[in-house]
């Protein structure tokens, strides 16, 4: 269970849980079908992997944070409301500009606005443009084909220390070896400590651990 810093911000996520509800009456009905009909759908992290992520935001309290995919705003909204209540700025990036535009509406309605900074256009661009301070967290949640080539992007841009917590590493089937791509390129990485955690879809969980660098 997510404690959210307003009322506000509680009503919102419960707005996005009964929206995913009645999306998964719909994904049934559509059954193979579904792929095609993808954007049209929050596909969201779910409660379990959001209190999770909510809690590890609390716990480690980074200061910038980094969302690679905003979609409609579930995971957003989670990750603002961590952030503000640790004092930290999340960035999130989108490609579809409607997508983005009922995120915006969503955070705005909860009291986030100030703590996050929207980005339209291609995350790996703008992910390699970006010059502002190491990302301290990192959520990776786009296409799952795009998982190799954020982590090339992002990884010269993650703090010591920093977390990345990429999603759908099990579910779903069609994406498993995008998954298995991606966990092979982080064995690559020597400085990087990451293990599988079998919550909500998967959650692949990787901290950076620069070599000599002192461990908390």
């Amino acid at each position: 269970m997510i404690t959210f810093s307003s009322p506000a911000a509680a009503q919102v996520y419960g707005e996005y849980e009964r929206r995913d509800a009645e999306e998964q009456v719909r994904a049934a009905a559509l059954g193979k079908d579904l792929f095609a009909h993808r954007d049209e759908f929050l596909l969201p992290v779910g409660p379990e992997v959001g209190a999770f992520l909510h809690s590890l935001v609390l716990a480690r309290r980074p200061t910038r944070l980094l969302e690679l995919g905003t979609s409609y705003g579930y995971s957003t909204l989670i990750l603002a409301d961590a952030a503000r209540q640790v004092g930290a700025k999340l960035v999130t990036m989108e490609l579809a500009d409607y997508k983005q535009a009922e995120a915006r509406r969503q955070i705005g309605r909860a009291g986030l606005a100030d703590a996050v900074d929207f980005r339209l256009g291609d995350a790996l661009a703008m992910t390699n443009a970006d010059r502002g301070a190491p990302f301290e967290f990192i959520l990776l949640d786009i296409w799952k084909e795009l998982y190799v080539p954020c982590l090339q992007a992002f990884y010269p841009k993650l703090a010591p220390e920093g977390i990345v917590a990429a999603d759908n590493m099990v579910e779903p089937a069609y994406a498993r070896d995008s998954a298995r791509a991606y966990r092979q390129a982080l064995g690559q990485l020597a400085d990087l400590q990451t293990t599988l955690l079998p919550i909500g879809s998967g959650i692949e969980l990787s901290v950076r651990w620069p070599a000599g660098h002192h461990k908390l």
